[in-house]
């Protein structure tokens, strides 16, 4: 097993032992703290993970960028690849009207072409980065499958370049030491809640 796949493992444990209501609870502490932070404030356009149960949960966050008018864009990951796009949503109705994939988590369809694609309409401002695990160095384990090292690299041969990343953790989620490769791209910034 390589060093990536026993951590992945070690923090999938970590994760299944946290209570539903402890995770809520540093959820809205990481909500609060993105809300003011300079860089959420000062972005308009801005790419946010739709949480599953073991992440940081993105609702409060989503519900803050309609309140203030920013442009707000969801991945799309098509399956068996590592592609990923960042398309616009409208609205919290919009969103809860998109289909649910098999990760029980809500994305555009594959054949919907009317949404504006986030390096296509003027690139992205700060993206919001989820993850298994992460290190204070900006190093992150993701699932393996590479959407957003890959998007990233994208974004870096955007005129507008990579956004700044924003990666919102779990304490029980912070690692002395990520195992990073050459592919894997480093995060700005790790937001957790501090003792």
């Amino acid at each position: 097993m390589s060093s990536k796949q026993a951590l992945r493992k070690e923090l999938k444990r970590r994760l299944a032992a946290l209570s539903a209501e402890e995770k809520q609870r540093q959820s809205l502490v990481l909500s609060r703290k993105l809300l003011k932070h300079p860089k959420y404030v000062s972005s308009q356009r801005i790419a946010v993970f739709l949480s599953m149960d073991d992440e940081v949960s993105t609702e409060e966050i989503i519900r803050d960028m309609f309140k203030r008018g920013k442009s707000c864009f969801i991945p799309r990951y098509l399956s068996n690849s590592s592609h990923m796009d960042m398309l616009e949503i409208n609205s919290l109705q919009d969103l809860e009207k998109l289909p649910l994939t098999s990760w029980n988590i809500r994305q555009p369809s594959d054949d919907c072409n009317s949404r504006k694609e986030a390096l296509t309409s003027g690139g992205l401002d700060l993206m919001l980065m989820p993850g298994l695990g992460f290190d204070l160095s900006g190093g992150r384990l993701g699932r393996g499958k590479g959407f957003y090292d890959t998007y990233l690299r994208r974004c870096s041969e955007h005129p507008k370049g990579k956004p700044y990343t924003i990666a919102l953790a779990f304490k029980e989620q912070l690692c002395e030491k990520v195992p990073v490769d050459s592919t894997d791209v480093f995060i700005d910034e790790v937001l957790y809640e501090e003792q």
